[in-house]
């Protein structure tokens, strides 16, 4: 495994819930960066995205002014903050990395990627 993402759990509509992505420096670092997520029967759907200095950033419309991506490069890590969350946004969450200075919203122009973590939204 490449990367793990981590912090996924069971939240109530309008939670908040944070996921870290972890790896090695090689997989990480100096690469953009995304969030993907899937659900059964689905293609993995792009979530956000952030280049490697974390100078700029991308989110899908789903999940713009809700989520937030950054990185922490010294420690290798990117995380996603997801607020006022929504039953529509239970899925497995990736992280994924790609050897380029641009954002990919497309899953196959990613080079590495996470396990997943499951996120449940429900009341």
């Amino acid at each position: 495994v490449q990367l793990q993402a981590s912090g996924g759990g069971s939240v109530q509509p309008g939670d908040s819930l944070g996921l870290s992505c972890s790896g090695s420096r090689e997989f990480i670092r100096h690469n953009s960066m995304g969030w993907f997520r899937q659900v059964p029967g689905r293609e993995r759907e792009f979530v956000a995205g952030i280049t490697g200095t974390g100078g700029n950033v991308h989110y899908a419309d789903s999940v713009r002014g809700r989520f937030t991506i950054s990185r922490d490069n010294a420690r290798d890590r990117m995380y996603l903050r997801m607020t006022r969350l929504k039953p529509e946004d239970t899925a497995v969450y990736y992280c994924a990395a790609k050897t380029a200075v641009y954002i990919a919203t497309k899953a196959q122009e990613y080079d590495y990627w996470g396990q997943g973590t499951q996120v449940t939204v429900s009341s």
